[in-house]
């Protein structure tokens, strides 16, 4: 049974999601149909230019990305744009939706009455929630690229699979599991064999220094809470043990990076390697997952399980 939006999104619980789209069918969003023989690889550069443009628009970060040959990751940190004044709103949503008449007239300065006013009013209240929805910033994505999808393939109808799926994550550490299992795609389907290889991720962006659209590291108020060189460095190292030919070994320095969260080593290459996408609306503890469930209003919450955090 489809679970309503807003079961799966509360954002007094945690800002960041993860997010899957797959294609319905045999459709390709990337790779090669080994039937017919087209490459679809270019189609890889469409949807990471139209991510970028989406996320420069909307109060959504993209913290880690990665795009499959039938489906893509990302991994968002949703923003708060309460503060944002009424003509940058209506500006910004122009910039990929048309604006309703009255809104164009208040751009101009052309309102007349106190009605027409507070009808502008409350366009921008539902535009401003909508630029931190991310319910709507993958509708901007998705849509955009099924249009040129399906022009390319001469056809009409569904190219995504359904809606998109999302996962709550409610602590740094499903975070950081989260996103170590995104970045890793490439290399646990055995497309890359090292990090520097695996294209259109976020880890190869960030490793060659062109990422300056992502999530920034550090101890800003915004900042993801880890360092960039131990994240890279974590992430290197769990994907040569992901893999069924290398033995599971964390040394002893990353370990340190995995134990300033509370995480055990120990349990780490076991969550990383038993971390599910499909199927779990939630990340995190039981206790966590106990509490979002009542945040939600549901009787349970199906939820991918941590281990308990080191005392």
């Amino acid at each position: 049974m489809t679970v309503a939006r807003e079961q799966q999104i509360c954002l007094e619980e945690t800002r960041f999601y993860h997010v899957i789209s797959r294609c319905v069918r045999r459709a390709f969003l990337c790779g090669e149909d080994v039937v017919t023989g087209k490459c679809f690889e270019h189609r890889r550069q469409w949807l990471i230019n139209r991510i970028k443009f989406v996320t420069s628009v909307f109060g959504i970060d993209v913290c880690s990305y990665a795009i499959m040959s039938n489906h893509f990751h990302i991994v968002l940190r949703v923003g708060d744009t309460t503060e944002w004044p009424a003509n940058r709103v209506l500006m910004t949503w122009q910039s990929l939706y048309s604006l309703p008449v009255l809104c164009d007239k208040y751009l101009k300065g052309e309102i007349e009455t106190e009605a027409e006013l507070h009808r502008v009013k409350e366009y921008v209240n539902e535009f401003r929630n909508r630029l931190m929805s991310v319910s709507w910033y993958m509708k901007s994505i998705n849509e955009f690229i099924a249009r040129m999808a399906n022009e390319e393939d001469n056809c009409t109808g569904h190219f995504w699979e359904s809606r998109f799926k999302c996962q709550a994550l409610l602590d740094e550490r499903a975070l950081l599991t989260c996103m170590a299992y995104v970045d890793l795609n490439p290399i646990r389907a055995g497309i890359a064999k090292a990090l520097g290889d695996s294209e259109f991720t976020s880890i190869q962006e960030r490793i060659s220094n062109k990422s300056t659209w992502l999530s920034n590291f550090g101890n800003g108020e915004n900042d993801l809470p880890y360092y960039l060189s131990s994240y890279i460095d974590l992430v290197d190292e769990s994907g040569r043990c992901v893999r069924d030919d290398k033995r599971c070994f964390i040394a002893k320095d990353s370990a340190k990076t995995i134990d300033q969260l509370g995480i055990n080593p120990d349990t780490w290459l076991e969550e990383l390697k038993g971390f599910k996408s499909i199927g779990f609306t939630t990340v995190g503890t039981a206790t966590q997952l106990k509490e979002f469930a009542a945040k939600t209003k549901t009787k349970w919450k199906l939820g991918f399980k941590l281990v308990p955090a080191l005392e």
